[in-house]
């Protein structure tokens, strides 16, 4: 039997991470404040429908309507966790059984007094799937019902429940588990089961799961059954769950950190040549980027559990966010997260991926705040601020006009000539400087200067024509 059905919850005590919808139901099952409708709602495999089971089994308990079944008697023992249930408790799946029809035969069949048990309680899984016209149908027996009757519906999408149904039952909404919950928890089972797990494997299960501990016990459920006698390994965990090595994730970061970009593309590279989807490695890189985030904004993150690795990891993250600003990992997550939507459906995730790396890398194409902060840390970190010298470019000679009035056209080879004579002068004043004396050295270039008009005639018919 598979682990979910296994540790099934029993009682209200049994039922984890859930204390919040628990706690008032058991007082109201032991204080006699039985409602006639109650709405269980929450993400999918997080208790719902086992609450339910429980909440009817505490309901027709000899000893009841108790929050603590006593587990012997006729109704305990048929409505436990695979007993062979009760004539008095049905369930009904609404995605097959959602129609005005079925719901008119249900509110039929509820009038029955029930036929051994204190109470008859229907369980209408996936509520949300019920038409209007069914609702509609259930309205008047829901709004009042026989004595005997309750209803619980459970439902991921309480608002698709029609409002005037949902105002007539007791509302409690349930939540996903926590990381430090569901290791316990994850920590309990094996203990149970005699299998040895690395503890590195666990982060692994809960990210998977995502907070729902049914899709939490079926992954740990799929790696027991592939364990050997050593147990469940993290390399074996990491090959089966496609999850991106940790060694591949802090190059990345690192590469990032110090802005090495042969560094990020030779971990892409590494990436693809595994077969790890580019996807998945960005899923995971933005998971670093959070966790990153989180233990830069509150330090002991960890202690918390807000962040939840291994002790050599962490030391691994706090040294990388010693280089890495809150502007850059904001401005990196972004960006990944941006590049998670646009690889929904393309042909080419991997080109996606390196255009991803490619728009980190440079911060200074980018015109928007965060790219403006992060060039700000880099400069007063000293990270990327290396320039190649850019030569100077020679002066470019002023272009002629193209269109010149004859006088104009007179005015400027007059112009020109004078300057061919300056600078023929010039060169004569020059050759006859180390002819003069040491001792007039210093007269000689204000001697020379009167004379350069003097020196000037004999180039002046070289001058050209106008």
């Amino acid at each position: 039997m598979a682990l979910y059905r296994t540790y099934r919850p029993a009682t209200f005590a049994d039922v984890v991470g859930q204390e919040h919808v628990t706690d008032p139901l058991s007082r109201a099952l032991d204080s006699g404040r039985i409602n006639h409708a109650y709405l269980f709602s929450g993400p999918r495999g997080c208790g719902k429908t086992s609450s339910a089971r429980i909440l009817a089994r505490s309901l027709n308990c000899v000893e009841g309507p108790t929050s603590r079944p006593c587990g012997t008697c006729t109704s305990c023992v048929a409505l436990a966790p695979g007993g062979p249930g009760n004539l008095d408790v049905i369930e009904l799946d609404a995605a097959s059984h959602g129609g005005v029809d079925d719901t008119r035969e249900l509110r039929d069949r509820a009038f029955y007094a029930p036929a051994e048990s204190r109470y008859r309680v229907f369980i209408v899984d996936e509520a949300h799937m019920v038409t209007n016209a069914g609702f509609n149908a259930l309205l008047k027996i829901v709004e009042e019902p026989p004595e005997h009757l309750i209803f619980v519906f459970a439902t991921t999408e309480p608002e698709k429940v029609l409002p005037t149904i949902r105002s007539r039952t007791h509302h409690y909404p349930f939540r996903l588990l926590a990381p430090p919950v569901m290791r316990g928890l994850l920590e309990k089972i094996c203990e149970r089961e005699g299998v040895t797990v690395a503890p590195e494997v666990y982060p692994l299960v809960i990210r998977a799961g995502g907070g729902s501990p049914r899709d939490s016990l079926s992954i740990l459920d799929q790696l027991l059954a592939g364990a050997d006698d050593q147990g469940v390994a993290y390399e074996r965990a990491l090959a089966l769950l496609g999850v991106t090595d940790v060694a591949l994730i802090d190059t990345a970061v690192e590469a990032l950190a110090s802005a090495d970009g042969a560094a990020l593309f030779g971990a892409v590279e590494k990436v693809v040549d595994a077969g790890h989807d580019p996807r998945r490695f960005a899923v995971d890189l933005l998971e670093r980027l959070r966790d990153l985030i989180l233990l830069q904004a509150v330090p002991d993150a960890a202690d918390r559990g807000l962040v939840e690795a291994p002790g050599d990891q962490l030391a691994r993250m706090r040294g990388q966010i010693e280089t890495l600003g809150p502007a850059s990992l904001t401005r990196f997550a972004e960006i990944v997260h941006d590049a998670l939507g646009e690889m929904r459906g393309t042909t080419s995730p991997r080109l996606l991926l390196e255009v991803m790396c490619a728009r980190m890398l440079l911060p200074g194409v980018s015109n928007d705040d965060a790219a403006l902060l992060q060039r700000l840390e880099r400069l007063e970190s000293g990270i990327g601020t290396t320039s190649i010298p850019v030569p100077a470019k020679p002066a470019e000679p002023e272009p002629e006009p193209k269109f010149v009035r004859p006088s104009q056209r007179k005015a400027m080879e007059e112009a020109k000539a004078a300057e061919e004579a300056r600078r023929a002068a010039a060169e004569a004043a020059e050759a006859d400087t180390p002819v003069a004396p040491a001792a007039s050295a210093p007269v000689a270039p204000a001697a020379s200067a009167p004379v350069a008009p003097a020196a000037a005639p004999p180039p002046m018919p070289t001058a050209p024509e106008p």
